[in-house]
This record gives C-alpha cells, sequence and structure tokens, in this order.
C-alpha cells in the first residue's frame, strides 16, 4: 500500500485554498496509473514525489491534473515543499519539476518558491470569445494595461482583466466558446482563463479550465506567476501583489506574488498550507 496526504494549500485554515493530494513515495507506483490516481482524486492536481535525479536536489516531483501531467504548477510546488517539510525535511529545498529545478524557502509560517523562466506569449485571444466563454459584455474586459494574452512562464493562461468585481462575480463558464477557444488558441491546458480585477497590488482573481476537468481553480500559483511577470513587464516595474483568489467558491485563497524586473522577470511566489488528511492506497 501506498500513502498519501492531502493539504489545503494558499491558507492557514483548513477546508479553505485549494486541496492537493501528495504521493510522498511513488517510486513503486507504476507509470499507468498515476493519472488514474489523480483522476480518482479529481483535485486540480495531484503530485508524486520520487528521489531526485540531481543528488543536490531534494526530490523528483511529477504533477498531474484530472486528465494531463503537466510541467509545472504554483499550489503543487507550494503543498508539496510543506509536506516534504512535514515529513522531516528540514531547511530550503529544491524540486525537480518539469521546467527545470525550482527554489523553495520554508519557514514555520509558509513557502515560496521563485521562477525565473522567461515569460512566453503564445496568442492574443478576440475579446469578443472571452466575453463569451465568461458569458460577459466585451466591455466589461480591459485592455488599456494589456489586452487579453495567453502566456505564462511555464504553463500558460488566457489573462484578462474586466472592468470591476461585479463583473468578476458574475462570471458563468459557456463551454461552447471554451471548445471554440481550445480551435483557435491550442496550449498546454485547454483554454484555461485566468480573470482578474487590480486595484494597484490588490489582485482578486478566478481561474477556469471547464475542458481540463477543472470547472474553477480555488488557487492558481502558475497563473498568479504568469500575470505577476506579465504586469512587471507591461508596468515596468517591482511588484508585490497580494491575490485572493477562490473567494466564489468559497475556499479563499490567498497568494502572495513579488517579483524584480529584469529579463527574465524573477517572480517569487509564497503562501501557506495545511494537511487535512492521510490515508494509503489500497492498490
Amino acid at each position: 500500500m501506498t500513502r498519501y496526504v492531502v493539504y489545503d494549500v494558499f491558507t492557514d485554515k483548513a477546508f479553505g485554498g485549494n486541496q492537493l493530494a501528495v504521493i510522498p513515495e511513488a517510486s513503486a507506483l507504476p507509470e499507468e496509473l498515476l493519472q488514474k490516481i489523480a483522476r480518482e482524486f479529481n483535485y486540480s492536481e495531484t503530485t508524486f514525489v520520487y528521489p531526485p535525479v540531481n543528488s543536490a536536489h531534494t526530490a523528483k516531483v511529477r504533477i498531474f491534473t484530472p486528465t494531463m501531467e503537466v510541467p509545472f504548477a504554483g499550489h503543487p510546488t507550494i503543498g508539496t515543499a510543506t509536506a516534504l517539510r512535514d515529513e522531516g525535511i528540514a531547511g530550503d529545498m529544491v524540486l525537480e519539476l518539469g521546467v527545470g529545478p525550482i527554489p523553495c524557502a520554508l519557514n514555520d509560517t509558509g513557502a515560496a518558491f521563485t521562477v525565473t523562466a522567461p515569460l512566453e506569449r503564445f496568442a492574443t485571444p478576440d475579446p469578443a470569445l472571452l466575453a463569451e466563454a465568461l458569458s460577459l459584455p466585451v466591455a466589461a474586459i480591459r485592455t488599456d494595461t494589456h489586452v487579453p494574452v495567453q502566456a505564462g512562464v511555464g504553463l500558460d493562461f488566457v489573462m484578462v482583466e474586466l472592468v470591476d468585481t461585479a463583473a468578476l462575480n458574475a462570471i458563468e463558464t459557456n463551454i461552447a466558446a471554451f471548445r471554440d477557444g481550445v480551435k483557435r488558441y491550442p496550449s498546454g491546458l485547454d483554454f484555461a482563463v485566468f480573470a482578474y480585477v487590480r486595484d494597484d497590488m490588490q489582485i482578486d482573481a478566478r481561474m477556469f479550465a471547464p475542458l481540463d476537468n477543472i470547472p474553477e481553480d480555488p488557487a492558481t500559483g502558475s497563473a498568479c506567476a504568469g500575470l505577476a511577470a506579465l504586469l512587471t513587464e507591461e508596468l515596468g516595474r517591482n511588484l508585490s501583489l497580494s491575490i485572493l483568489q477562490g473567494a466564489a467558491m468559497g475556499r479563499p485563497s490567498h497568494i502572495a506574488a513579488r517579483t524584480v524586473a529584469g529579463a527574465p522577470v524573477a517572480v517569487t511566489i509564497s503562501g501557506q498550507a495545511v494537511r487535512t488528511m492521510e490515508g494509503r492506497l489500497t492498490l
């Protein structure tokens, strides 16, 4: 039997934030079971931990959504680092992810990781299509800071700024429009949309990837990292963002993002995680 633990990530209280299943010792699991296990948990991500390829690093980590393996994601990085600390690994860590080694700093109150991968911009999706996908009028989409853009730092999302929190709270996903988005703008995820409202350094956000079996995500650290890099490039200065996500779902997530402008932008994502469950896979 294989042991697992479950964490709520980007929260300091159980039943908030984003759920994550972690398999701390996954080496004995057959490859063909990994996706099935992730689908069985049916959280937005499940992580499988292996010995590192480079002995100077802490661990190799593979990340699966319910439908696919992804090279990088934020709340799995924070949650897995916290889980390994709780398993007895002391000090800071380096986790080997699909995007390469990611340094993680830990203390008694949380964890942080830093991404220095360049922001990649893949497309500028039609605002009318996005408005249809989110069941909003086109006028609800802001374009003065940036037009809607499909971009990321290891995992890409369609970043779209909205005019106010009323528009953000009014979102209802239109699956037909999301399917059209996949056809017109293919990517690693299937037209995952990260919608947000910004008031200076405060961000309120929601993320939708219904075609990847994630109707809405309570916390998306990889999207927050991509947005932080995007805003840093567009505004031309270092940023210290406080991001609230998941409030509409009753699972508020608190994500901090700090950036250092440069080529590429360095983004540090930090937050807390709490263990809520543990058990064994009877496989």
